[in-house]
């Protein structure tokens, strides 16, 4: 593992353990060179995937950029980080498992979707804004009215 303040390439493993819910290993390393001092997480993939977005373009999965997107929406909200984590591995995995290479955006946002909504409304709603492009207040009051009704928002 390459250190990520010096550049040096040997790098040593101090101390590997699980991390709290048992999905990735985390390892405490040092770096000779310049006695910089790191953590870094080893996940399971099950296979690569790739997202197709709206304009057929397509992009490698990021993991990372889906727990941002998931952790903007939740911004200053009362969920545990814990949570968040266990969130963002179980739509990694139900991606995963679906046993297709390339996943269309819109099924990767209607699982955050569905997932917000369980967990905060206000979250859930702030997401939607950006997902469904929201361009004025009144797409706000729309989307809040069909949710509260329980019905589905279709902005078609």
């Amino acid at each position: 593992m390459r250190c990520p303040f010096c550049g040096n390439d040997d790098t040593q493993v101090k101390d590997s353990r699980p991390t709290e819910d048992n999905t990735a290993i985390r390892r405490r390393r040092f770096c000779p060179e310049c006695s910089a001092r790191f953590t870094t997480f080893e996940r399971v993939q099950l296979r690569e995937l790739t997202v197709v977005k709206k304009t057929g373009k397509r992009a490698p999965f990021d993991r990372d950029k889906l727990a941002r997107s998931i952790q903007i929406a939740l911004r200053k909200r009362p969920v545990d980080p814990e949570r968040i984590e266990r969130l963002v591995t179980g739509i990694v995995r139900r991606l995963e498992s679906m046993g297709e290479s390339e996943i269309p955006s819109e099924v990767i946002g209607e699982m955050v979707m569905d997932a917000l909504a369980n967990v905060d409304p206000v979250a859930y709603v702030r997401f939607a804004s950006v997902y469904k492009n929201f361009r004025e207040a009144k797409d706000f009051e729309n989307f809040v009215e069909e949710i509260q009704s329980g019905g589905n928002y279709n902005d078609d």
